[in-house]
């Protein structure tokens, strides 16, 4: 299978319409209206990818793509946690608003005020927060995850970028040379999963745990490494709540792919951790043993 990029500034790399050429020429994000975050290695080109190729299908490579609509992702979590009848604000707007208003949820985060820090070590990328009366009544944590890239895709990028205006000419787009970095999942992702789960189930505000958005496709890399874990019908300060998404249907020039909630999976953070630790598909002592017989040449 050819090695592709699948979106470009949100749109389809081969898009020739003003809609997606502007975001190009703009180095700018669709989904969260702001610079791009995907550069080169100099910081002297947006890249702007979305979205690639995998052997497992079209995969979201930017945490950002995870925002369309809007934040949509994070209000429907809100929802979750809080219900329909709460006003939702980003902190700007809870800034003009809150002395108008006696109960709201106001969002945390990078692009929306600062994102809750502890220590050096730990950053949390949303916390939605019920305020009621001005005071801090209960909150949630949102963790949004992707998955990084090795390799490059320059060659790619390029040809795309310099795709000519007519459709009587013809440019070769040559097959991508990324990869997806699946090592991440357990040495990065799934420890910082863990860690952030257990500093919420410590908080005598937090009532409904920690909230995970991520690809369906990189769960499922969570799943071959944690195996089966017991479901949990109900948010609690010690859950984690993975909502999952996958790219929609291709879209016509100058529109832009949906993304589409896939599955919502709760359990244990301790259940997590554990799993994670024994691990189903954990070598054996005898897995290590031949494998350090065979570098030294014994039998």
């Amino acid at each position: 299978m050819k090695r592709d990029l699948i979106e470009i500034f949100g749109y389809s790399p081969d898009d020739l319409t003003v809609e997606a050429r502007s975001l190009w020429n703009l180095e700018a994000c669709p989904f969260i209206e702001k610079s791009c975050i995907k550069y080169n290695h100099d910081k002297s080109i947006a890249y702007g990818t979305c979205s690639v190729t995998s052997p497992y299908g079209d995969i979201i490579i930017c945490p950002n793509r995870l925002y369309e609509n809007n934040y949509e992702s994070i209000k429907r979590i809100s929802k979750d946690v809080y219900g329909d009848n709460l006003k939702f604000y980003f902190f700007d707007e809870y800034i003009k608003h809150r002395n108008q208003v006696e109960e709201c949820v106001v969002a945390l985060g990078k692009n929306s005020g600062k994102e809750v820090k502890i220590g050096n070590s730990l950053s949390m990328d949303w916390v939605l927060a019920r305020i009621i009366n001005g005071h801090l009544k209960e909150y949630v944590g949102i963790e949004v995850q992707s998955i990084d890239i090795t390799g490059n895709y320059r060659d790619t990028w390029h040809a795309y970028n310099n795709l000519p205006l007519s459709k009587s000419s013809h440019l070769a787009i040559p097959s991508s040379n990324h990869g997806l970095n699946w090592a991440n999942v357990y040495k990065r992702l799934i420890p910082q999963l863990i860690r952030k789960g257990i500093v919420y189930s410590r908080s005598r505000l937090v009532r409904k745990g920690l909230y995970f958005i991520v690809p369906d496709i990189v769960y499922m890399k969570f799943e071959d490494i944690i195996g089966e874990i017991p479901k949990r019908k109900k948010a609690k300060n010690n859950t984690i709540t993975v909502f999952t998404y996958k790219l929609g249907r291709k879209a016509k020039n100058g529109k832009r792919r949906k993304i589409l909630p896939s599955r919502t999976i709760r359990f244990l953070t301790t259940d997590f951790a554990n799993r994670f630790i024994k691990g189903p598909n954990l070598p054996s002592g005898d897995n290590l043993d031949d494998a350090v017989s065979r570098v030294l040449g014994i039998k």
